[in-house]
């Protein structure tokens, strides 16, 4: 993911003096080149270490590997065509407008969701979901509905699979789980109370926790083994659950085809769920 988009995603959760680094960087990513650490802690008017500090917490080793993000990031905008559109969706806004706005949207999210999650982390989820007894898969809102689709994907697998919402049937059955078992959280924000609470549960039970959730620093994120990432940065509260839900989608389906290609027994069980799918459709014609 680009070094500016990571900034105004995890702006909201950086201590004032790092907010005020994110501001200066966001309106001059031109000037960063030319800038050395303790310059650019003068222009802004906070501590060498607080910039160190800063890039670290974007996932790079020290200010030099910032400033090479930065020139990449510049070299990426400058080399863009001017046809993605910006800006929310109003109600003055035209049906073509809207729908190229709606679709500029889902690109961005599905683009910036696909950069974020790399290939190693994406292989160790599916060696714990093969390697799993049983699976469990939760989510609130339309994170559930996100959690049945996968969940209806895993059976058709072969998989012992099951999707619950209500905390009380989570835990009844979770009391049961261990290390052999796997609970699967989705959650944008990964600070909805009850996800919080069935995560804190699972590590205490030790019952391997994966989870996938937004970019931003959360708690689910940081109980869980292992962790995949959605990008859907929306300021448009309406629109929001539409691009989550979008971004959590393409990784399901990512995870549903890795998961394929690494299972022999799994493609020899899909093919038998497809097969006595098209044998009833055959039937009730």
């Amino acid at each position: 993911m680009a070094v500016l988009q990571k900034i105004s995603l995890l702006k909201a959760n950086l201590r004032s003096a790092e907010q005020a680094l994110a501001d200066y960087v966001l309106a001059n990513p031109q000037h960063i080149r030319q800038l050395s650490s303790q310059e650019l802690a003068s222009a802004v008017g906070v501590s060498q270490a607080t910039v160190v500090r800063f890039t670290q917490k974007l996932g790079y080793k020290g200010y030099p590997d910032f400033k090479f993000a930065i020139t990449d990031s510049l070299h990426i905008l400058n080399d863009e065509q001017p046809v993605k559109l910006h800006g929310d969706i109003s109600l003055a806004d035209s049906y073509a407008t809207m729908a190229n706005k709606l679709l500029a949207g889902k690109i961005e999210v599905l683009t910036n969701t696909l950069g974020a999650n790399d290939q190693q982390t994406m292989e160790q989820f599916c060696h714990k979901l093969l390697q799993a007894r049983r699976i469990m898969l939760t989510g609130k809102g339309a994170s559930f509905l996100v959690a049945q689709d996968f969940c209806l994907k895993l059976r058709k697998l072969g998989m012992s699979a099951m999707a619950e919402s209500d905390n009380h049937t989570q835990l009844a059955d979770l009391a049961h789980y261990s290390t052999k078992d796997v609970l699967f959280v989705i959650s944008e924000s990964g600070e909805t109370s009850e996800m919080v609470a069935i995560a804190q549960y699972a590590r205490q039970q030790k019952i391997t926790l994966l989870s996938l959730t937004g970019f931003a620093p959360n708690t689910v994120a940081k109980l869980s083994e292992l962790n995949l990432k959605t990008v859907a940065n929306e300021s448009a509260a309406r629109l929001s659950s539409i691009l989550s839900r979008n971004a959590q989608e393409l990784v399901i389906d990512l995870l549903f085809i890795l998961l394929t290609q690494s299972s022999v027994k799994g493609r020899k069980m899909l093919a038998a769920s497809n097969q006595a799918v098209a044998d009833y459709r055959n039937k009730t014609r």
